[in-house]
This record gives C-alpha cells, structure tokens and sequence, in this order.
C-alpha cells in the first residue's frame, strides 16, 4: 500500500500525463468548427473538442475558427507478390485545416498520417473491414494533431 502511494506521488510529481491528458488553450475554449458536417472527418475532430470542454459557436464572423478541407486517402505500394499481386501498400491519410485566430492571421496546414497495410486478397472481406478500422483510427489520430497544432498556434 505505501509502496503504491509513493510510486503515485512520484509519477504526479515527475509531470506525467496520460495520453491526449493536455490543457486546450483559454484562446480556443470557443472556437467556430468550419466543414461539410456529415463527414467522419468533421465528426472526429467536433468530437475531440466536446472531449475537452471546448464549445463551438456558430455564424460566420466568430474567431478563433478551424476550417477543414476535404480529406483524403492516398495509398503507395510498398511490395507486391510473385503473382504480381499487391502485398503491401503505405496509407496516407491527408486533412487540410486552416486555422484562423482571433487577430484574423490564418494558417494552413496538411495533417498527414502514415500507416502501413497489409493486403490479403484471400481474405478480402476481413481485410475490407480492417481497412476501414484502420481509417477510422487515422481520423481519430489527426484530430488529436489538429488540437495539439491548435494548441501551438495559439500560443505562438
């Protein structure tokens, strides 16, 4: 039990955060979410701002604000099999933001992830399946990088 506490106290002391554990700037606890709202893209990052508290406001004239762009998934091959069969291809994830602060400065970013994938024709349906989970995940990974740049931009 002592051993517990001590070991506690030390993690907290040393400044250790659990993962995606960070304070979102006072300048952003408001902010105008901007894109095509259907889209799992908008979806994930308006769910990663609900997460931490921040409130998105609506009309055309509120800044700070995030404009999201139409993401994209490029796929390059990374090996392919004797029977000239795809084996492996690199997934590039793309989601354009602009970020414009309150003094009206914008910046454009590309969030880019990179995962690699393996394919598996005999498998097809499974390997669809892992597919979209490993889209799914992408998203996710880029909106924890949007409000990390989000972060940095602010307080810059």
């Amino acid at each position: 039990m002592l051993l517990a506490l001590v070991l506690a106290a030390a993690v907290s002391s040393c400044g250790f955060q659990l993962r995606d554990d960070y304070h979102i700037a006072t300048e952003i606890q408001h902010l105008r979410l901007e894109g095509d709202n259907r889209s799992e893209a908008y979806r994930a990052v308006a769910g990663a701002l609900e997460r931490r508290a921040v409130e998105l406001k609506e009309g055309s004239d509120y800044f700070p604000a995030v404009i999201l762009g139409d993401d994209r998934l490029e796929r390059r091959i990374l090996s392919m099999l004797a029977s000239g069969q795809v084996a492996e291809y690199e997934l590039i994830y793309v989601m354009p933001v602009t970020i414009i602060l309150a003094n009206g400065d914008a910046h454009e970013h590309n969030i880019q992830i990179l995962r690699d994938y393996q394919d598996d024709p005999n498998f097809a349906l499974a390997k669809t399946r892992e597919l979209e989970l490993l889209v799914q995940e992408m998203r996710s990974e880029a909106a924890r990088r949007l409000l990390m740049l989000l972060n940095r931009t602010v307080r810059e």
